[in-house]
């Protein structure tokens, strides 16, 4: 099993952090930029940008702010929301970005998805999957637009789906468990873990040391959280020390 990284996630609208809870009630979290350099030095292997508003403006101050942030941060970028076309991912590249995640433009283009694959290659694109429990076979769907649209798709189908169609790796974001600090969903990964072949990043419900080590035992390759980070009441080092007692290898 590859070392588990733990991944920080900036939600910025309008050039700033922000978070709420499941997807809605958004509140000022920070400067992304100041964010990003002080998880870098406290030992984030990685760092995910979302542009939560998606919106052309917003898109131009992301690139900005991947930018800034690739010129002082050396560990990988992962930058989603709103990316509709391979020439939004060209540019984002361009900026600085390491790896690009897409959501609502691969169920409303799947095609996109093995476009950005083969001219990119798989390790750049990371399938967001904004999941919730529905009424489907495998008890989980798809939503898209910020969690705000649940579509007609079966969670575990569409994962095969978007794994044949080139994905490097998947986003599993619970939007049930996305701000409520009760745990990440354990069931949602261990089905997720199942049937994927390749990395599995966890998002949705940290809120304590022990919900983290859950995740990763119950198959997660990275574990990614927003405001237990932004606020300072869990640390990166105390997660990674947690793991390695668990005799989970870390970064």
């Amino acid at each position: 099993m590859p070392a588990i990284r733990v991944i920080p996630c900036l939600d910025v609208a309008d050039g700033r952090v922000v978070k709420g809870v499941n997807f809605e009630n958004l509140r000022d979290s920070g400067d992304p930029v100041e964010l990003a350099k002080r998880y870098y030095v406290a030992g984030a292997d990685e760092l995910t940008f979302l542009d939560v508003t998606a919106t052309s403006e917003a898109r131009e101050t992301m690139r900005g702010v991947v930018t800034s942030c690739a010129e002082q941060v050396y560990i990988p970028l992962t930058v989603g929301g709103g990316i509709r076309s391979v020439e939004d991912v060209d540019r984002l590249l361009a900026a600085g970005a390491d790896k690009i995640s897409v959501g609502s433009a691969g169920i409303d283009n799947p095609a996109l998805l093995s476009e950005i694959s083969s001219v990119h290659g798989a390790q750049v694109l990371v399938i967001s999957l904004d999941l919730k429990r529905a009424d489907t076979p495998s008890g989980f769907g798809v939503t898209k637009v910020g969690g705000r649209v649940l579509t007609d798709l079966d969670a575990m189908e569409w994962i095969r789906k978007v794994q044949d169609l080139g994905a490097g790796e998947l986003l599993v974001n619970s939007i049930d468990a996305d701000g409520t600090r009760d745990g990440f969903d354990l069931p949602l990964i261990e089905k997720v873990r199942e049937i994927s072949k390749v990395p599995v990043i966890a998002s949705g419900g940290a809120g304590s040391i022990e919900h983290f080590v859950d995740a990763a035992l119950a198959g997660a390759d990275a574990l990614l959280a927003a405001s237990v980070f932004h606020e300072g009441s869990i640390a990166i080092s105390e997660v990674k020390s947690a793991l390695r007692s668990r005799g989970l290898e870390v970064r």
